[in-house]
């Protein structure tokens, strides 16, 4: 039996503008990129459906998250459900934490239930469900956003080994309990259960949803997180994938296709010179596709006003370009220190020179201080002036 395996398409994901977020916050993006970023997850889900229908898989199988959140809006509910309707292969929704079965799922909501297509089953009740004859699905849904036990667990501990020539698939959200050993969330699966089930054959797969980045387990590679079809953060190990898997009651073969098309890209640079910021100038233009890429910098250095005055240029004209660039304050150390060169280039006469030379003054570090708006107002001084001719 093939399949394919996917989760976390967080349809409704929104990232705020930059600047306008908490500093944890990931993926600011810029103007009208956020719109391409919500249609780039809905290409991502019509190129899984088109995947399935070429690989004549007998179902889509989404282990969690098919919606950003319970409270996202009738015009993304419908866009989905247009979506959905591409596809000819039967599709499984499991609900997530993001989306969980309680009483304003999403999935039950009567816009969705209106324009549900046929062949979209949603699997909000736990335990096993027939899909085909010899294969069933076993349903581990979030009923709560705060779960208090082992979900999958649970599942697996009312199961029987499956009757011959049945393979069932179990269909679960939440990362395993190896995968952070410290962490004493009560919902994190337990790993030995799950290998426990494979061996005596109550399942024949493990199929999870909730970590965004491919993960394969190292003692039975049939327990597998699919990852999130398209980006949705920096951390994610290789996102933008779903897994086609092969299955018999002894093995899965499982491949990995590609389905997204956006980066979200981390940079770390040293910035002393002006090579330094020619280097990060020419790595930001080697950068290809960048209408789909988001750029996360940390900055290290020392730059005098005019090398910053000229790093704020550079940011800010690829920044028109990209779908985002930013630098992450708190984890960038970017000094700039006022040297004579910055006063003499300003090139300023009359009041204007005085007040310069005041700002410069007040800015310049003494025993390793300065007065930082002051050298803001010179980095802006700079910009507007320009460099000298």
């Amino acid at each position: 039996m093939r399949f394919v395996h996917t989760a976390d398409w967080q349809l409704g994901m929104t990232r705020r503008i930059l600047g306008a977020r908490p500093p944890k916050e990931a993926g600011g993006l810029t103007g009208e990129a956020q719109a391409r970023f919500a249609e780039a997850r809905l290409d991502a889900v019509r190129a899984l459906g088109r995947l399935a229908d070429e690989q004549d898989a007998a179902f889509v199988l989404v282990c969690g998250d098919v919606f950003e959140s319970n409270l996202v809006g009738p015009d993304v509910v419908a866009r989905a459900c247009e979506a959905l309707g591409s596809f000819r292969t039967p599709v499984l929704l499991l609900p997530g934490n993001h989306d969980p079965a309680d009483a304003a799922c999403v999935l039950r909501r009567p816009d969705f239930v209106r324009r549900c297509p046929a062949h979209v089953r949603v699997l909000d009740t736990p335990g096993v469900h027939e899909i085909a004859p010899g294969v069933e699905v076993v349903a581990a849904p979030w009923r709560s956003k705060h779960p208090l036990t082992d979900l999958v667990g649970e599942q697996l501990a009312a199961l029987e080994p499956a009757p011959a020539g049945t393979l069932r698939v179990l269909a679960g959200h939440g990362e395993l309990d190896v995968l952070d050993p410290d962490d004493d969330e009560p919902a994190r699966i337990r790993r030995d259960g799950v290998l426990a089930a494979l061996a005596d054959g109550r399942v024949h797969y493990a199929a999870l949803g909730d970590r965004h980045s491919a993960w394969t387990d190292a003692v039975d590679d049939r327990i597998r997180h699919a990852g999130t079809p398209e980006v949705t953060d920096f951390d994610e190990v290789d996102p933008g994938h779903v897994l086609v898997v092969d299955l018999d009651d002894r093995a899965a073969r499982v491949s990995t296709e590609t389905v997204g098309r956006w980066r979200f890209v981390r940079h770390d640079a040293a910035l002393d010179t002006d090579a330094d910021l020619d280097a990060l100038d020419a790595r930001l233009a080697a950068l290809s596709d960048k209408e789909r890429t988001a750029v996360r910098l940390a900055l290290v250095g020392t730059l005098s006003l005019r090398q910053r005055s000229r790093l704020d240029d550079l940011l800010a004209g690829h920044g028109l370009a990209f779908a985002a660039v930013e630098v992450v304050e708190q984890h960038s150390d970017l000094a700039t220190v006022p040297d004579d060169a910055d006063l003499h280039e300003l090139d300023l006469h009359g009041f204007a020179a005085d007040a310069a030379s005041e700002l410069f003054a007040a800015a310049a570090p003494a025993e390793g201080t300065g007065d930082a708006e002051s050298r803001d107002a010179l980095r802006l001084l700079h910009r507007l002036v320009g460099s000298p001719r």
